[in-house]
């Protein structure tokens, strides 16, 4: 028995896809996408990476088809194309790589252990701790003056607005403030045993 081979006329079903003929567009799509998977598995390994520029590929196709050139063959056309937009997405995946590793190489104290991180995270714990312990020795007004200033970045003026207080009286709420602090937070406080 004899098997005959649909043989397409690329030329025509091309130009009848650039014409806007969805059906054109839709056998184009199944005739050649099985063979740029393929043919795309020998430029790069990353299988997501192929679904995701042919995806890319197909798309772009029909948005542009009435701006695409005319072709002899839809094959080799298709080729190329997904070459080139593997080969972009490769290279600027590389471009990353190499900023990210200059980068590293540039800040070593960047890359710390799980144990750095958990060390700083609980001197950061203690800290706080200690600070919140301290503030418990702070007058209400003189809390509320610390917190306009630090934790809510106002100045001497707007701080003297909210509290219906002068200036002076701010400037001394603050002073006295970060001295009680400064009596509590010790060096020997803030140490982890």
């Amino acid at each position: 028995m004899i098997t005959t081979k649909k043989i397409i006329d690329e030329v025509a079903l091309w130009n009848e896809f650039r014409a806007g003929d969805h059906a054109a567009f839709s056998s184009i799509y199944h005739n050649y996408v099985s063979l740029l998977y393929n043919y795309s598995t020998s430029i790069t390994a990353d299988r997501e990476l192929i679904k995701d520029c042919l995806h890319d590929l197909f798309v772009e196709l029909w948005k542009n088809h009435r701006n695409l050139g005319e072709t002899t063959s839809i094959r080799y056309y298709l080729m190329a194309s997904i070459k080139r937009k593997l080969v972009r997405h490769l290279e600027t995946q590389q471009r990353h790589f190499q900023h990210q590793e200059a980068y590293y190489l540039e800040n070593p104290d960047f890359i710390t252990s799980h144990e750095n991180r958990l060390v700083a995270f609980e001197e950061e714990q203690s800290f706080s701790d200690t600070l919140a312990e301290s503030f418990k020795y702070l007058t209400k007004r003189q809390r509320e003056a610390i917190s306009l200033k630090f934790f809510h970045d106002m100045d001497t003026d707007q701080i003297s607005s909210k509290m219906s207080i002068n200036p002076q009286s701010v400037y001394n709420l603050i002073f006295g403030a970060l001295k009680i602090l400064k009596e509590h937070i010790s060096v020997e406080k803030l140490t982890i045993a």
